[in-house]
């Protein structure tokens, strides 16, 4: 597509511009399996809850492991800074919206430590559950010895876009090849936002990769840095570099996470149609009554000490985190039961588990001017 006459541009989709299209067969939902499994762990859901404080506390992480899925703590998050954080989450979501950034840059700035670190990767251990917790690329090197001995189960490198080929003159970057072959954990990377950055993190080794780039309801990317990636052309891309790399590498599947722009249960079916494995749910759990937000959402990148990148949202609470799962629902549009209606769309399209309903037919019909 010509732009003008000095730049071409590759047209790109959202999840608003597609549609699942309905096949010959149709299925019972009770017979769809929504499971999934990454290297030697198998979950009931497809669902990560995000790596951020709104959504994630031990407490939470516990809860959704038990329901199923996995909760991903934010290791650079008030609950590693603070012995107890309640009084800070409490005081964030009473700011008013002019003093909110500056309020949780200086909120923020108190150091992590190590200890907190281990005692609250401790505490999901002991319930029983899969354990992950997730680091910045910049903090991975610093800390992930804390997190490696604290008995993670999956650790997750999670940025607003991370590269196989960092490249800086004041610091020595984190080689990720080397990092995760070194590691005896699996480790899920990203975001990545295309093709090419999916192969290459694809080839250092690790199990998953997530993608997305500045689609988040927390997130002003797109205003603040002019990148945007629409998450439907991402996630295809993703699944055709892990297509390729399947060739390339003699059989080894990564796994791809949709990680942005997934506000209601009919995202989250069209990420699957598009290849995603699973996906990583930030403000469609941080509605929930029952998680730490308290009806506001704010990812790492709204407090940024340099260059904010996000706003903390209002998203409401529409009802307890299991119910926003599992239902039932009492509203329709697409925020409550989100197993329930990823289930049904899978029954009417006619596929029995994720991995079929990624070859689903899809449409281009664009709902909005």
């Amino acid at each position: 597509m010509e732009i003008g006459r000095a730049k071409r541009a590759r047209r790109a989709y959202s999840f608003d511009d597609i549609a699942v299209v309905p096949n010959r067969r149709t299925r019972d939902p009770q017979d769809v399996s929504v499971s999934w499994t990454i290297d030697a762990y198998k979950f009931e859901i497809p669902f990560l809850a995000a790596p951020m404080d709104s959504v994630v506390s031990p407490e939470i992480a516990i809860r959704i492991g038990q329901l199923g899925g996995l909760g991903v703590l934010d290791l650079e998050g008030l609950w590693t800074r603070y012995e107890d954080p309640q009084p800070y989450l409490d005081e964030i979501r009473g700011l008013p919206d002019a003093e909110a950034t500056s309020r949780m840059q200086r909120i923020y700035a108190e150091p992590v430590k190590p200890e907190l670190v281990t005692s609250r990767l401790a505490e999901i251990r002991e319930a029983g559950v899969t354990v992950a917790g997730a680091l910045s690329p910049q903090r991975t090197q610093q800390l992930y010895k804390t997190v490696i001995e604290a008995g993670v189960d999956l650790f997750v490198i999670r940025g607003t876009t991370v590269s196989a080929e960092h490249v800086s003159q004041n610091q020595e970057p984190l080689n990720l090849k080397k990092f995760i072959y070194e590691l005896d954990v699996p480790v899920i990377v990203g975001g990545a936002s295309g093709y090419t950055p999916a192969l290459h993190l694809m080839r250092t080794g690790a199990a998953g990769i997530l993608v997305g780039f500045g689609g988040g309801a927390a997130s002003t990317t797109r205003a603040a840095l002019g990148i945007h990636a629409p998450m439907a052309s991402a996630i295809a891309d993703a699944a055709g570099a892990r297509r390729d790399y399947l060739d390339e590498s003699g059989g080894r599947y990564v796994h791809i996470i949709a990680d942005g722009g997934l506000g209601t249960s009919g995202d989250i079916v069209k990420a699957v149609a598009m290849g995603a494995d699973a996906v990583m749910l930030g403000s469609t759990l941080a509605r929930a009554t029952d998680v730490p937000g308290g009806g506001f959402h704010w990812g790492a990148e709204a407090h940024h000490a340099e260059l904010p990148r996000g706003n903390r949202v209002r998203v409401g609470q529409v009802a307890p985190l299991e119910q926003i799962l599992f239902g039932p629902s009492t509203v329709a549009d697409g925020t409550v039961n989100l197993v329930g209606a990823l289930r049904r769309s899978m029954a009417t399209t006619g596929y029995s588990d994720l991995k079929e309903f990624q070859r689903v037919d899809v449409v281009v019909s664009p709902y909005h001017d």
